[in-house]
């Protein structure tokens, strides 16, 4: 047994033992545990804003977006203290029934939600996923096992201590939220072979982090690939809505997965010259097709490459298409099924395009940076689910339980 494998796995009981604990909490014991905790965070802001600017410091090698990712202020941190204290305000999902029924023969059954467990979760860059993913397990009632990248140690660390801290003072195990405390990539793998340690594993990085846990684990994944989003402006598109969108879907924060990547306009589009122009006066370098290029000089020519590209950047693939259907024909082939979105004042496209869109979120008339757990009103997010299976977009309280099935018989046999 190596030195990771021991660890994850003796982080792993203690997880467990707190996590029968917390699936019996009172829904109110734990909305106050999480208010104790965002007032710790918020008390915690100089040592957390302190401990990030050490990890910035060495993070000079870091992309643009992952940089911005990693950044905190005192905005930031107060952001990341109110989705705690969100979360505790929302309707405890844990011993919600979904369904009753009562069989000829007098059983009553109800399927009744429960928590999943033991939830682990391995994250990049991101400072506040150590907030907002703890947050969310307890309040789910789940003990959370973190692990985050190198490259935010500093910060995570300022961010857990002041989360478990207040957590502790509110009644909840102090195992409820535990961050593994080695960068060693060996702790991933031991994670990733858990079986009977973890209950759930949930990525939130890169191409490259998403990838190896799906290869690797051999516990349930609940992935969170990348964002390459559309924004497809269709022949009755509103000029002006038009351009507020397309610029807020690209501009807004070009490093979050909800940022668009691809705009796709419809050649019947009267006048789609001022949207071009005004993204590259805004500073955003533009790839395009033929259409694109004929229209504004300028615009570079866009590779194949550039269809598939999740850039978190201010670079923007432009293709002229024919209509909706060849829209939905382009994001069905280079789509990542995260977030993709239509802008007509036709209510009929409309429709036919969200019910045709096989992504996770779908928006009409809509900047896709809306692709947020926080603006559905779910509270933080533990990230966008873009699979098919158990959960679907932003995964907050309720796609971190499951349901078991409760039978109240009388003396019932099957005899």
């Amino acid at each position: 047994m190596t030195d990771a494998t021991q660890l994850i796995a003796e982080m792993g009981a203690r997880a467990r033992i707190a996590a029968r604990v917390l699936a019996a909490m009172p829904a109110a014991a734990k909305a106050d545990a999480l208010r104790r905790a965002a007032d710790a965070l918020r008390d915690a802001e100089p040592t957390i804003l302190a401990a990030n600017a050490d990890d910035m410091a060495a993070a000079d090698t870091l992309s643009p977006a992952m940089r911005d990712r990693l950044r905190l202020d005192s905005g930031r941190v107060q952001a990341m203290a109110d989705g705690v204290a969100a979360i505790a305000a929302l309707d405890d999902p844990v011993g919600q029934v979904i369904d009753t029924r009562t069989r000829p023969n007098g059983l009553a059954l109800s399927r009744v939600r429960v928590p999943i467990g033991v939830i682990g979760i391995i994250y990049e860059s991101r400072p506040n996923v150590t907030a907002d993913a703890g947050a969310l397990c307890a309040m789910a009632g789940n003990a959370a096992i973190l692990r985050g990248g190198s490259e935010a140690a500093r910060s995570n660390r300022a961010i857990h201590a002041a989360l478990s801290a207040g957590l502790s003072a509110g009644g909840m195990p102090a195992d409820a939220v535990q961050l593994v405390p080695t960068t060693d990539r060996a702790a991933v793998g031991a994670m990733l072979a858990g079986e009977g340690i973890l209950d759930m594993v949930v990525p939130r990085g890169g191409k490259g982090l998403v990838a190896r846990v799906q290869a690797e684990a051999r516990v349930p994944v609940l992935a969170h690939l990348d964002g390459n989003n559309h924004v497809y402006v269709d022949a009755a598109a509103a000029p002006d809505m038009a351009l507020r969108i397309v610029l807020d879907a690209k501009l807004r924060r070009t490093g979050i997965c909800g940022a668009a990547e691809t705009l796709l306009i419809d050649r019947a589009y009267p006048d789609p010259a001022p949207i071009l122009r005004a993204l590259i006066e805004a500073g955003c370098e533009l790839r395009g097709d033929a259409s694109a290029q004929a229209l504004v000089p300028g615009i570079a020519a866009a590779t194949a490459a550039d269809w598939d590209t999740e850039y978190l950047e201010s670079i923007l693939a432009v293709r002229f298409v024919d209509g909706p259907d060849a829209a939905l024909d382009h994001i069905a082939r280079h789509g990542s099924h995260h977030t993709d979105a239509i802008v007509t004042e036709d209510g009929a496209t409309a429709e036919a395009f969200l019910r045709a869109a096989d992504s996770a979120i779908v928006l009409w008339n809509a900047s896709t940076q809306f692709a947020d757990g926080g603006e559905f009103g779910l509270g933080a997010e533990i990230g966008i689910a873009t699979g098919r299976l158990h959960a679907r977009g932003p995964v907050a309280l309720e796609g971190l339980t499951t349901y078991k099935w409760v039978g109240r018989g009388s003396g019932q046999i099957r005899g």
